[in-house]
């Protein structure tokens, strides 16, 4: 693949970004530095933060499709991507990612500190090699671990406001951590054939439909007690109590709903991604508005 030039280039690049991802990402981290900072982060912080945030995800995710592509191109729900990468061509596709993680990672060594430059690298280099390289292609499980990389956001955040990750950071962490097991397998449910055609071991394909469900609410319901603890631990106030508790309830019966008596994966999918992003409003806006 020598690439194309042209104005669908920059398409191209958008698509092997994954805009959706990168926005969680940087309201992953931005809600890391309100929690640091007990109200919004100074200006120049979020800025420079948000910049390492987003250009570290943006390579990693465009070395992560040049890596599978091969599979990737037996999952007919990824064409676009596939497209967009033959579009751009491996070459140039690996040397621009290069370039976007390396000037995060620059960024983070000179205008931020030593704790976000090392969390930042732990996230690339783990989600690159343990888990696309090996995890996801060796175990059903390998979305468990392989969850660490994508809630370290949080923690870099965090460290970019604070010299140490205090415990209302570390439950963050651990709420993303543990919600993107479930995030993902409701995925898996939805396009577990083009996994199977991919030869990757998910675990609806290897363990079945229902041993996944019954994962996916484990996963999920564990994250309403996991939210209160802001609240338990006075972090965060008895609104947001409440309303972390009716999120969650309406979560877990949409989940219900949607895995189990009227089945739309896909649905179940925007459930997760719903779920999550109101979470992070509500951090945010509570500890602002305190």
């Amino acid at each position: 693949m020598t690439g194309e030039t042209g104005p669908g280039c920059l398409a191209s690049v958008l698509t092997l970004t994954r805009p959706v991802i990168l926005l969680l990402v940087a309201m992953a981290g931005f809600t890391g530095m309100v929690m640091a900072a007990r109200g919004l982060p100074a200006a120049g912080t979020t800025l420079v933060c948000g910049a390492v945030l987003l250009l570290t995800a943006a390579g990693s995710a465009m070395i992560n499709s040049v890596l599978d592509f091969s599979l990737d191109c037996r999952m007919s729900r990824l064409s676009a991507r596939v497209r967009a990468l033959e579009r751009l061509g491996r070459t140039r596709t690996v040397l621009l990612a290069v370039a976007l993680i390396a000037s995060g990672i620059l960024l983070a060594v000179v205008q931020l500190n030593l704790l976000v430059t090392l969390v930042t690298l732990a996230a690339v280099i783990g989600y690159l090699y343990p888990y696309t390289l090996r995890l996801k292609r060796s175990s059903p499980f390998g979305a468990i671990p392989g969850a660490i990389p994508g809630a370290l956001p949080v923690l870099i955040g965090y460290g970019a406001v604070s010299p140490t990750i205090e415990p209302d950071g570390l439950i963050l962490f651990l709420l993303v951590l543990l919600w993107q097991p479930p995030h993902f397998w409701t995925l898996a449910l939805r396009f577990q054939e083009d996994y199977r055609a991919a030869g990757l071991p998910v675990l609806p394909a290897a363990k079945g439909e229902h041993y996944t469900k019954t994962f996916i609410l484990l996963y999920a319901t564990s994250l309403i007690p996991l939210s209160l603890l802001l609240w338990f631990f006075s972090y965060c106030s008895a609104g947001f109590a409440v309303a972390a508790l009716l999120a969650g309830g309406i979560f877990l019966a949409s989940l219900i709903r949607f895995l189990f008596f009227k089945p739309h994966f896909l649905q179940a999918f925007r459930a997760t991604n719903g779920y999550l992003t109101v979470i992070l409003l509500l951090i945010v806006a509570d500890i602002c508005l305190q």
